[in-house]
């Protein structure tokens, strides 16, 4: 049933699962219109190809090109807008993670690449060997509940607290060391994906019960 429905997933749209592959640097950036093209300098950029989709801090991205040693992605003003993109700058440390392939393993949980909204991070807590992060949201925007999955920036996470428009979660220190969440400083802004399951099931509920 599940080799079936990663099939399914994988011939409609690019399926991520949240494990980043490694931290990507912004090199350069350049307005076209109202859209922007980005160089990406990556550790993994000799083994991606024109149109394949990465995830770039939880936003799927098609790779456009190559040059000066890099490889170019093009974002839109609806993603510059709903997303941290829009605030990219050369140096920029980006989560990276290639589509999953039909056939792979499901290490963290089903992620589309495509970010609700952004939220805040309100506090760091250092919990001797682990940190503890606390996020707040526009609320109309999703929904989270304990132990269930959150995307942020690219990273599938186990949310330890729940409440409306806020939650938690903890990091270990592999992915603290891997990612881009130890540079963060409370205040900082990052993408938000919701679990898909949950958007579903918040939407029937609301449908069934409109506010």
């Amino acid at each position: 049933m599940c080799q079936y429905f990663y099939h399914f997933c994988s011939f409609f749209a690019a399926v991520f699962t949240g494990i980043i592959e490694c931290l990507a640097t912004v090199h350069r950036k350049e307005q076209q219109g109202n859209n922007v093209q980005f160089w990406i300098s990556s550790p993994i950029a000799d083994a991606l190809k024109v149109d394949q989709s990465v995830s770039h801090d939880g936003v799927c991205l098609t790779v456009t090109g190559f040059e000066q040693g890099c490889y170019t992605v093009v974002a839109i003003n609806e993603t510059l807008q709903r997303t941290t993109l829009g605030g990219w700058i050369d140096g920029t440390l980006v989560n990276t993670e290639r589509c999953m392939p039909a056939n792979g393993r499901f290490d963290g949980h089903i992620v589309q690449g495509h970010v609700d909204c952004t939220a805040v991070l309100q506090t760091i807590e250092d919990e001797l060997g682990s940190w503890v992060l606390t996020f707040t949201y526009p609320e109309a925007n999703g929904m989270t509940v304990e132990k269930g999955s959150i995307c942020i920036n690219g990273i599938s996470l186990t949310v330890v607290h729940s409440s409306p428009g806020k939650f938690s979660v903890a990091i270990i220190p592999y992915t603290w060391e891997h990612t881009n969440l130890s540079a963060l400083k409370a205040g900082a802004i990052v993408n938000i994906e919701f679990d898909i399951v949950g958007k579903y099931i918040q939407k029937m509920m609301l449908q069934q019960h409109p506010l």
